[in-house]
């Protein structure tokens, strides 16, 4: 008898990371899914053991989920010199070889978690709380040479972020992330690697 009890396990490499997939598997409507019953780990030796030992870490779990996702940053991961599609193939891989099979998937982040924050919505703005009188926030960054007027994204999506923060005397938080995450428009992130997260639990667990 299967032993297989929830839909899926996330292994991240630290609490803002969990603080955001935690926010976004709450709105599976938005992701175009069905509820997902989740759990999510975060390894303790953060983006290196993510990519180096995420494969232990999961072993034991594999009879309790019937699919794992593993997503880390490519910097700060210790092998910034091999692409992201290069390093999902090589922890996919081991993961398959430690009894995930095709159960799987891995998404690197490049360059960092942040790079899913920005995109044209309002919402960005209320949820860092910038308010309407400090006028535009992306042309606040412009000004400061931290976004091109022509990218989708700041060319620094941290230092970008700690930028704004600074300016509004706020830290930054798991709390943060996790609100960005329920409440930012999913339609207008125009990141690859989002775009693959939204894939892959579609494929998984269609509505």
């Amino acid at each position: 008898m299967s032993l297989i009890r929830f839909d899926l396990v996330v292994l991240v490499p630290d609490k803002n990371m969990e603080a955001a997939i935690r926010g976004l598997l709450t709105r599976p409507q938005a992701l175009g899914v069905r509820p997902i019953e989740f759990d999510i780990y975060v390894h303790p030796e953060r983006d290196p053991g993510c990519l180096l030992s995420c494969h232990e870490f999961l072993r034991p779990l594999m009879h309790r989920y019937s699919h794992a996702m593993v997503l880390f940053d490519h910097s700060g991961c210790g092998k910034e010199d091999q692409s992201t599609k290069a390093l999902e193939e090589i922890v996919k891989t081991r993961l398959a070889a430690n009894g995930w099979n095709a159960r799987a998937e891995v998404i690197v982040l490049d360059p960092e978690l942040e790079i899913w924050v920005w995109s044209g919505s309002r919402q960005i703005d209320l949820c860092f709380g910038w308010k309407e009188n400090q006028g535009d926030l992306r042309k606040w960054l412009q000004n400061k040479g931290l976004w091109k007027e022509q990218a989708h994204k700041p060319q620094d999506p941290k230092g970008s972020m700690e930028a704004v923060l600074r300016h509004l005397r706020k830290p930054r938080s798991s709390s943060l992330y996790e609100k960005l995450a329920r409440n930012v428009s999913l339609e207008r992130c125009q990141d690859t690697s989002f775009d693959r997260f939204r894939k892959i639990l579609q494929a998984w667990f269609v509505e």
